[in-house]
């Protein structure tokens, strides 16, 4: 199964996986880098805390894309190449893991939830159809992002292997499903504790890198007048 057109094309989705968009969209539109604020996890979610759904949804977007389309590209062009169908379910988890840990970014990247639905809907369009519904379903009758994404990499497995049944691409599925839930961890104990940030919370305002001193500077004082001087209206 693996060639070396099938290792060229999982070494280009990890090279676009590697792009990671937060950041990216977050300064072409002049906001923080979405690393210094909220979760500091580059990605959708942690830019919408930012105030600007815009730059959130763009985000969203291209995070989406870089996962679908290089498996799309394999779905529609591989057996030109020689390539099995199988190829397509690692080409999208490489492009999940350039997310995860982008060469680009000394390797510090997100979570890869937009990524993954993107392959999956590359892979197989009924399968993504259906974790989608299931993460829509647990985000806006929970409003915690993190829960409906560790829902759906859940369901990701269930529904391929019930529906479609069990083939090599079952092992990228499942390889993607151990890892998001995995980069929830901090998440699910948050969950737990219940401190979790929901939907479009806003993040919290940065620590300001300079505290004021608990006691003004000593230019700032106030004279107090010498005795003797200034209480003509007191002398007897």
């Amino acid at each position: 199964m693996f060639s070396l057109p099938a290792a060229a094309a999982i070494l280009a989705a990890y090279l676009l996986g590697s792009l990671s968009f937060a950041v990216l969209v977050s300064r072409t539109m002049g906001l923080a880098d979405p690393r210094s604020y909220g979760s500091g996890n580059p990605g959708a979610t942690n830019v919408l805390r930012s105030g600007n759904k815009k730059a959130a949804l763009m985000t969203l977007l291209f995070d989406a894309l870089k996962g679908y389309l290089p498996v799309l590209a394999v779905v529609l062009f591989g057996a030109r190449w020689g390539l099995a169908p199988t190829v397509a379910a690692f080409v999208g988890l490489a492009a999940f893991v350039g997310h995860l840990w982008p060469v680009f970014f000394r390797f510090q990247g997100g979570k890869g939830v937009a990524t993954a639905a993107g392959a999956l809907l590359g892979l197989n369009p009924a399968l993504g159809a259906a974790v989608l519904a299931v993460w829509l379903l647990v985000a806006f009758t929970t409003r915690y992002s993190s829960l409906a994404s560790i829902a759906a990499a859940f369901c990701a497995p269930l529904v391929q292997a019930l529906v479609w049944g069990v083939d090599l691409s079952m092992l990228a599925i499942v390889g993607m499903s151990l890892l998001l839930v995995w980069r929830h961890e901090g998440n699910i104990r948050k969950l737990l504790a219940g401190t979790e940030s929901k939907i479009g919370q806003k993040a919290a305002p940065a620590a300001s890198h300079t505290k004021a001193s608990a006691h003004p500077p000593r230019h700032l004082h106030t004279s107090q007048p010498k005795s003797g001087h200034g209480r003509k209206g007191h002398r007897k």
